[in-house]
């Protein structure tokens, strides 16, 4: 039987909470089903800078490393120093981020189902910026046709995996910038011949921006660049509702974190009303990933089961307080326990 080793990364404000209520769901998976796990709770963000010198300590990095996948809570001001590092040493290039309608959830559209598969490695997020004089910068933007390749292919298997739309829509702005996103779009097209039962289209990132706002239910995955994804992929979650229910996936080769995309909420940290919904979305992430790389069809059923259960509870506008709900953190995490 095999025994998935997962790092945990608590973070800060609300993230030791929502940890917490992670730990539980995981737990309990490993009590009640034959999938088991090793878990292992590791210091990064600003608690760890303020205590060891460093927001991603040594020790913890060996820790991640040893580990299957790395499920991560959010961190606070010290982020980049965090999830930008891990992103470059495990070469963890493709973010995937889903955007989903949920019950009881106030967003523009009922029906929105789509993912944003967003490059993680490059474009000008490798913050290599430098002064020309005392009042001009200059940033240098990254955009290889390796990176570009690996980001397309990622979009186009997205899309054969969930067998919804099947539409991958590109979005760059080449019109402009005629030499990266020139290539970025060029490899796209390329790829997308390799897929002939996907429908592929192309949107300039402001009309791409347009339409998530007049039209998400259109979409099913979009692939795109660094700086634009992680634009679009926030629009997206404002579009069904939030931050508060999107998880996130960020994918190398051989290795991945999970992680929700919202961030510390230090103004509602330690009042036990934080809404744990996108960490557990982000576990069933991590369980669908783990499942195929290791061939193990009991992780898909955990996986399914988490999601169904959320749905369950919000169908019945079963909510936390920060979501306009009347649960606390706790007891809604006992709740989907109590449904799984």
């Amino acid at each position: 039987m095999t025994k998935y080793n997962i790092s945990l990364i608590p973070g800060d404000g609300i993230g030791p909470e929502l940890m917490s209520s992670a730990k539980m769901l995981l737990e309990s998976i490993n009590d009640k089903t034959s999938v088991k796990f090793s878990l292992k709770e590791v210091d990064a963000g600003d608690h760890a800078l303020s205590k060891y010198g460093k927001a991603l300590p040594d020790f913890t990095l060996d820790a991640i490393k040893k580990s299957d996948a790395c499920l991560k809570a959010p961190v606070g001001e010290s982020a980049a120093d965090v999830i930008i590092v891990l992103r470059r040493l495990f070469d963890l290039y493709a973010n995937i981020r889903p955007s989903k309608s949920f019950p009881n959830i106030k967003s523009i559209s009922e029906n929105v189902d789509l993912v944003t598969v967003r490059e993680n490695t490059e474009d000008v997020y490798l913050g290599w910026e430098f002064y020309t004089d005392e009042d001009t910068v200059v940033t240098l933007r990254i955009i290889s046709e390796k990176a570009s390749r690996r980001i397309a292919e990622c979009a186009f298997k997205t899309a054969i995996m969930r067998g919804k739309k099947k539409k991958v829509v590109s979005v760059h702005k080449a019109n402009v910038l005629r030499k990266s996103d020139g290539l970025f779009k060029n490899v796209c097209r390329e790829v997308s011949t390799k897929f002939p039962q996907i429908e592929y289209s192309e949107l300039y990132v402001d009309a791409c921006a347009m339409n998530l706002i007049r039209n998400p239910e259109s979409f099913d995955v979009i692939v795109t660049t660094n700086l634009f994804g992680d634009i679009l992929s926030d629009e997206a979650a404002q579009v069904v509702g939030g931050l508060g229910m999107g998880p996130s996936a960020n994918i190398g080769e051989n290795f991945s974190l999970f992680e929700p995309v919202h961030g510390a909420a230090f103004d509602i940290a330690s009042k036990n009303i934080a809404n744990p919904s996108s960490i557990f979305l982000s576990i069933k992430m991590m369980l669908d990933w783990l499942g195929d790389k290791f061939k193990d069809p009991l992780l898909f059923t955990e996986a399914i089961k988490i999601e169904n259960a959320i749905v369950t509870l919000l169908k019945q506008n079963y909510k936390t307080i920060d979501i306009g709900g009347r649960l606390s953190t706790s007891e809604f995490t006992r709740m989907l326990l109590d449904t799984l």
